[in-house]
């Protein structure tokens, strides 16, 4: 069997914040071979699959995965020699039986899913085909589609220090035709948010996904600089340009079940905050929130989806970690119409397949995204694109290890097998 598994081999490598994550190697019996690279996360749902880190604190702040690299050199590489690469489904399987835990703690999430995707990658070079057929064909997908993107433009939360209460303020270009005009779009109101943050004396320093941290005290103060930042740009906001926002409101949670927001000095009840979102809506050129309340607060999603869900795409990160049985939850009781897709979050290329099959299937927008803390791997672009998913958020068009992304998109859009989704790819039903 030409596809069978001949050499596993996983190393500590260094992730875009300089933190250690896992990169794995296989190579098969026809000399294919496949590479990936593990992204980790700064803003982490509960119910993510494990991360397995050495706890070391005399190496990388404890922050290792040595021991998840052993992991993959011996028990995973004795289980799976001589499997077929080409199964995906059965390979993740038997990966996820042999860690035997929920989360996939005992191996670790990080070293199985590195594992997962480098034999994706080496049955795809088996075969002769680009990354991006492979995966809509492991996916049962007819057609491929380039994603419409949503991009970092201002950033506090976790990804900026705390600089702002809500995580991010993204851009989407509304006009585009094609993902290099969309890219280009984006490229403007970057560099133009950049000179109005220094013209008003705003910091511009850099955020984990490249977005800018000018510490903006309230919500409302970030929308108004985002809208100034696209006409700045020579652009319309809520015409060429739309604005989705990141709010990462479990890390807001307080031990009394409220919502606080520090640099605003405000405590809010999931009432009030799905209230502040409202008046975001009605006053900005606001199409999507992203984790607006926290990630059990099902009777707060279930309220914020009925006032919001007919007008904007809400949807869940922490919320539903890629995670089949959180999503089912989430659409029993009508918590969202969208979901984040992390491979990482779910654990398996098959697993993470799957989440994205029952959201489509159920009328839930789909956006494969990248974590903060991220590598040149640019695998999550064929995804997107294999998926069909719609919509990807990467982050800024600052560093190698986000724009080698953008660039991924642009080479396989220039092979001309894939159309650019644009806004209809929006979970917005009205």
């Amino acid at each position: 069997m030409h596809t069978a598994i001949k050499t596993v081999e996983a190393r500590q490598i260094l992730d875009s914040r300089g933190r250690p994550t896992i990169e794995v190697d296989i190579s098969l019996d026809d000399g294919s071979l496949g590479r990936a690279a593990v992204p980790s996360g700064a803003s982490t749902g509960t119910h993510e699959a494990h991360e397995l880190r050495d706890g070391d604190p005399q190496r990388y702040w404890g922050l290792g995965v040595l021991k998840a690299a052993a992991h993959v050199n011996t028990d995973i590489a004795r289980s799976i020699k001589g499997f077929d690469a080409m199964d995906q489904c059965g390979l993740d399987k038997r990966l996820c039986e042999l860690d035997g835990t929920e989360q996939l703690k005992r191996l670790g999430a990080n070293g199985i899913l590195g594992v997962s995707i480098a034999a994706c990658r080496a049955a795809a070079a088996s075969r002769g085909i680009p990354l991006a057929a492979h995966i809509a064909e492991l996916a049962g997908n007819p057609r491929q589609q380039m994603p419409l993107p949503m991009v970092n433009i201002l950033s506090g939360g976790l990804h900026a220090g705390r600089g702002m209460d809500v995580q991010d303020f993204l851009a989407i270009p509304a006009r585009a035709d094609s993902i290099d005009e969309a890219i280009h779009t984006i490229s403007l109101v970057r560099s133009a948010a950049a000179k109005v943050c220094q013209s008003r004396g705003l910091p511009t320093l850099l955020a984990d996904e490249g977005g800018l941290s000018p510490g903006c005290a309230s919500g409302m103060e970030a929308l108004q600089l985002m809208c100034q930042s696209i006409e700045a740009a020579g652009l319309r906001p809520g015409e060429d340009v739309l604005i989705a926002i990141d709010v990462a409101a479990t890390s807001l949670k307080d031990a009394d079940g409220n919502y606080r927001l520090a640099r605003e000095g405000k405590t809010l009840t999931s009432s009030e905050m799905v209230a502040m979102m409202r008046e975001w809506v009605d006053n900005y050129p606001v199409v999507s929130i992203e984790d607006g309340l926290d990630e059990e607060d099902w009777t707060g999603w279930a309220e914020l989806t009925r006032q919001l869900g007919e007008r904007i795409q809400l949807v869940g990160d922490d919320l539903f970690t890629t995670n089949l049985k959180r999503l089912q939850t989430g659409m029993d009781g009508k918590a969202a119409n969208g979901v984040l897709v992390k491979v990482n979050q779910n654990g398996t290329l098959s697993g993470t397949l799957d989440v994205v099959a029952h959201a489509r299937a159920n009328r839930y927008s789909t956006i494969i995204s990248a974590r903060s803390g991220e590598t040149e791997d640019a695998f999550i672009a064929d995804l997107a694109v294999g998926t069909a998913a719609g919509q990807i958020k990467i982050g800024s068009l600052r560093t190698s290890s986000t724009v080698g992304k953008y660039n991924q998109l642009l080479r396989i859009e220039a092979a001309g097998n894939a159309p650019y989704a644009g806004t209809q790819a929006l979970g917005i039903r009205k």
